[in-house]
This record gives C-alpha cells, structure tokens and sequence, in this order.
C-alpha cells in the first residue's frame, strides 16, 4: 500500500499508516538512508500543535536514532521554518510533523531535503520501499551506534527574525491595525510577535492551542470568523493561516476575502515594478482564476498552470527559471525568500505593500475581476478513477459543452483527503451552481 501522497504521508491517528508502529519504521528508514558517518545532528524536527504531535515525535525520534542520527527537536514551528532552518544550519532534511488544515485527529509527516526543498519523487519511493519491507529491521545498528536527541531553544526567534529581514529595515508597519487568526496552529506565536516587533497593533485571534483545537472553525479555512473581527476592530487587515501556516489568505479592511488569486497579483505587479520577477512569468495550478491569467496578461506577465498542489509549482518554477508562484489556497512560493509556502513572510510582504502604498487592501486589488467559481467537495466511500465512472464522464461533457468558451470545469480527486473536488468556473454563477450539483450527485452515485 502507499504510503506518500501528493504532501508526505498524511492519515487519521492511530490508523494505518499513522501509527506510532508505522512512525518508528519511517523513522528507521530516513535514519538508514540518511546515515553518514559524523557526530552532527542531521535531522530537524517541528510540528504543529496537534495532540498527536507528542507520539509521533517520539516514534520518528526513536526510529532515527535507533539508526545512528542524530536529531534537533524544536516543537511547534510553521512548516516554512523548518524548511529555512533545515537550509540555513545545514541539515540533512528537515521533518515536519502535520497534517496541515485537515482536523486534530489526523497527522501526517512532510519531509524536506537538505536544501529546504520538498523530498524528490525518488527519495520517497526508497523509504516506502524500506518501510514496507519485511527483511527491514535494527538488528544490524549495535546499541553502542545509536544516536541522540537534543533541542534548539531559539527556533522561533531564528524563524522571526529572518522573516522580518525579508523586507528593507526601514520599513515599519506603526499605524497598522491588524487581525491574525493563527488557527490555534504552528503560528500561534510567530505572526502575532513578528508584526507587533514591526510596529503594527496586533488582534491576535485563535491563539491559544489545546491540542484539539487547530483548524476548528476558525484560520484560512473559516475565514468568516477573521472577516468578523477586522470588521467589529476597524482593522486596516486580517491575516489568516491554516495549521502549520504555510498558506495565508487575507481580509481587506471591508472583511472581503482576498484569496490566493489576489495575493499573487498584487505581489507580481510589485515584483514585476520592482524588476524581480523573472522570466515575468507566474506559476500556479489549474484551479487558479481565469481572472487572475487575464490580469497578468494586461499587466505583461505571462501565467503557467500545473496540477494542484505546491510540489508541482515549486517544480514547474525551478524547471523554467521562474521565482515567484501559488495556490489559490494561499500557499505562495517566492523563491528569494525561502523553498515552499511560507505564510508568515507572505503576511509580512503582503503588509508592506499596503503600508509603502498608503492604500487600503480593496484598492490595491479592486482592479483583478475573478470569474464566479464553485468548488464541491464530495467525501467519497471509495474512490474510483474518474474515468471508470461513466455517469461522472457524461456530466462532465454536458458541463463542458453548456459552458464551452465561457468557462471550465475540473473533477479530480484530493491527494490528501478522501474526497473529490468539482470545480466549474464560468460568467454565470447559478449555471456553474446547477452544473457542479449535477456532477456531484454523479460522483456521489458512482463512488458510493
């Protein structure tokens, strides 16, 4: 069975292959594989503030020594520290122990290569195939070859202040009222204090985690809740991250939604002005906007799609020479700055925009105009190739032809949930509306 999927490995706890057994043999087989023979602490691991965090970092911990590694232990860190820290002190890889925006009672492991990237296709069969492996033991790693665990105290304040190095030295955010919905997740104290240190007054929200908390209606999942509060505060802005905060999505002043799409057009006009968008070209995934291409264009800055998921931006943008990238989810990847998503310095960007302009946020994007979208996520019993299910095909077609030259329509399954995502995008709202609840009920029907 598979064990990575299109963001690590990723399950409900204490089920196969989230468990603490399973955990021990990853950790084993990133120990075997990693191995050299010095006394440094070559491995990095974080994690969200999930209540599985505890035993899954003592699973990978025992694994990996077990092996002769050493490990760094820092605790909750956002997902884009460790992939600085992982570069920037010279690790062998970097984990990270989340489950991302998905509920408390999954978990799951991302790992990251020596130079902070995301692990190669490659790397992740060798250690499945390790895992899975019978004849994989620790019987030949004598007891007095095993390695230790220690801790880096200074993570966060590491994390922070490179963060705010990301922007020039002058800049100061005094005057900036600012809402940041940590989501009860990685950031909890990272956004909240680098913004305060930059002079901003922050409303912190969601900060406090439980263990049980994390994504529970409220971050970049439920950003009502931040709408609510820049609303009721007379904020200038809100900031919200998902749980291991490597997507931000924003509110302007109004509590409109400022997603993905806008975020990236924003940044690339600034970037493009600035001369430091190269090949003047932004990747994204095909669930971006037409709205967004369209901008882009206007603006002399052309647009490549891949499929969805971060990876597979990060890959298009090192293939082609491009540095600058994203989700529609909020995950932007400006590679200057660091080798994945990282919510916080987008945060930080995103302000200094706002404040170098003297403009509120809905000026700033009130020029992008997206095409209504509707976005259906069916849970599936099982979930079967869409191209084995003829009555989805034929819901498709009819879609496709209804909306042929005024919009798209894209069905594929999660890589991280047991679910199908309808997505149809066109110039009519209710039409789109009518024709993705036709596609569901197919899925639905087929899949159940």
């Amino acid at each position: 069975m598979k064990l990575f999927g299109t963001d690590g490995i990723r399950g409900a706890v204490n089920t196969y292959p989230i468990t603490p057994e399973m955990v021990v043999r990853v950790g084993m087989a990133i120990g075997r594989i990693l191995h050299k023979k010095h006394g440094k602490n070559m491995i990095l691991i974080g994690k969200d503030t999930r209540l599985s965090g505890y035993i899954l970092e003592s699973a990978l911990t025992s694994g990996i020594c077990s092996m002769g590694m050493n490990v760094t232990l820092v605790g909750p860190l956002p997902t884009p520290g460790i992939a600085y820290l992982t570069k920037s002190l010279r690790f062998d890889t970097g984990i990270v122990i989340s489950a991302s925006h998905n509920p408390y009672q999954d978990n799951g492991i991302k790992i990251f290569s020596s130079n902070g990237f995301k692990l190669q296709d490659s790397l992740e069969e060798e250690i499945e195939a390790l895992v899975l492996s019978d004849k994989f033991t620790m019987e030949n790693r004598p007891g007095n070859k095993i390695g230790k665990a220690y801790r880096l105290e200074d993570a966060t304040a590491r994390y922070i202040e490179y963060v705010k190095s990301t922007i020039p030295r002058e800049a100061i955010f005094d005057g900036l009222k600012v809402v940041v919905d940590s989501a009860n997740g990685a950031a909890y104290k990272v956004t909240p204090t680098l913004l305060a240190e930059l002079g901003a007054h922050v409303i912190s929200i969601h900060d406090k985690p439980d263990g049980k908390n994390i994504n529970a209606k409220c971050g970049s999942l439920h950003i009502d809740r931040l709408a609510e509060y820049v609303v009721k505060h007379h904020a200038h802005i809100g900031v919200a991250h998902d749980g291991d905060a490597d997507r931000t999505l924003f509110c302007d002043e109004h509590g409109k939604i400022v997603d993905g799409d806008l975020i990236m057009a924003l940044w690339a006009k600034e970037l493009k002005a600035e001369g430091k968008l190269k090949q003047d070209t932004v990747v994204s995934t095909i669930m971006s906007n037409l709205g967004l291409e369209h901008y882009l264009q206007k603006h002399g800055i052309k647009f490549l799609r891949t499929q969805v998921g971060d990876r597979f931006v990060v890959e298009k943008m090192l293939e082609t020479g491009c540095n600058f990238g994203g989700e529609q989810s909020g995950h932007i990847i400006m590679l200057q700055l660091n080798t994945t998503g990282d919510g916080p310095i987008s945060a930080v960007q995103v302000l200094n925009i706002v404040n170098k302009s003297k403009k509120p946020l809905s000026e700033l994007v009130k020029d992008v105009t997206l095409y209504p979208q509707v976005l259906i996520n069916v849970k599936t019993a099982v979930k079967k190739p869409i191209k084995e299910c003829p009555d989805v095909l034929a819901a498709i077609a009819a879609a496709e032809k209804q909306l042929e030259g005024t919009g798209r329509v894209l069905v594929r399954p999660s890589g991280t949930e047991p679910k199908i995502r309808v997505m149809l995008e066109g110039t009519d709202l209710e039409q789109i509306q009518q024709l993705g609840e036709a596609i569901a009920q197919a899925v639905r029907r087929a899949m159940s």
